[in-house]
């Protein structure tokens, strides 16, 4: 595999930055993920935590180098990671667990496959132009959608989030076959909510993401102002093989097949950080896919 990839997040015009980010790969398989703390509920940035070191401690445990199922991985991962964002509030006794966003992409045999909870959202860019991008889990896509009804409701609320009470509602997309050069953009709410997709897509477009991703965030604080939110951002530019050599991408052909390369930050999560060991992983997976499985068995 080959690719460009470039990561950055800034805090706005709020107390602290709840959003987290980062992307991590094998031989054969890469994986960007983006979580973007709820205000209004304690502790955001730990649901944000919590979430993306769940998924990579689960991807570097199944990608091997390869995983076997991406769309499983996907659903599973997401999944796990609600399920320790609730474990880690039942372990402090808290009346209101911690809330986040979820975006999880996945590049593998020259595809890519999503899933995504909430309104942080994932582009594809393919030629300067938006080829696809995920609906946010809000009452204002579903207004956009003509949906009766819905016309007073605020247009910032979620209607599905991690750690919830509920089971969180999600969307998987892909596999797509990516082609040279396209872009693939994870980002919190503070990038779209201040520059629209055509924006996002022209200029992600035109320049490297190493480029492109800095002037994005710039422009999204400036254009927000004093009242910015956070703007998070992970973004990739695929090569397909055989097509010409990166001059300052990531090439994984010569690494061997039991290497696993993270930027996934370490975060405040103390002595439950460690508690995401082989065991408690493996439990969460068993428990989840039981539950898939009992949920699948009542559909037939």
């Amino acid at each position: 595999m080959k690719f460009s990839v470039f990561q950055i997040s800034r805090r706005g015009g709020r107390e602290k930055n709840e959003d987290r980010m980062g992307y991590c790969y094998t031989r054969e398989s890469v994986l960007f993920v983006l979580a973007d703390g709820m205000g209004g509920h304690p502790e955001g940035e730990i649901a944000a935590q919590i979430a993306i070191q769940t998924v990579s401690a689960m991807f570097q445990r199944q990608a091997k180098p390869t995983l076997k199922d991406v769309q499983e991985f996907l659903s599973t991962a997401l999944l796990g990671a609600h399920h320790q964002i609730l474990r880690y509030g039942t372990t402090k006794d808290m009346l209101d667990t911690p809330r986040t966003t979820l975006v999880i992409a996945v590049v593998q045999d020259g595809r890519a496959s999503w899933i995504h909870c909430g309104d942080s959202r994932l582009y594809l860019v393919r030629a300067g132009e938006l080829l696809m991008r995920t609906r946010d889990h809000s009452y204002l896509e579903l207004r956009n959608a003509a949906i009766a009804g819905l016309e007073r409701v605020n247009r910032n609320v979620l209607f599905t989030c991690l750690g919830s009470p509920t089971k969180p509602l999600y969307d998987v997309a892909g596999p797509v076959l990516l082609e040279q050069g396209d872009r693939i953009l994870l980002c919190s709410d503070g990038l779209w909510g201040a520059l629209d997709d055509e924006t996002i897509a022209r200029q992600l477009g035109r320049q490297t993401v190493s480029n492109a991703v800095p002037d994005l965030v710039e422009d999204a604080l400036r254009k927000a102002g004093d009242g910015s939110d956070n703007v998070t951002v992970v973004a990739m530019e695929w090569e397909t093989p055989d097509t010409f050599e990166s001059t300052q991408g990531i090439s994984t052909d010569s690494i061997s097949d039991d290497v696993f390369a993270s930027t996934i930050q370490a975060g405040p999560l103390e002595s439950f950080a460690d508690d995401l060991d082989d065991e408690t992983i493996e439990r969460s997976i068993a428990e989840i896919n039981e539950a898939i499985r009992r949920s699948a068995a009542r559909k037939l």
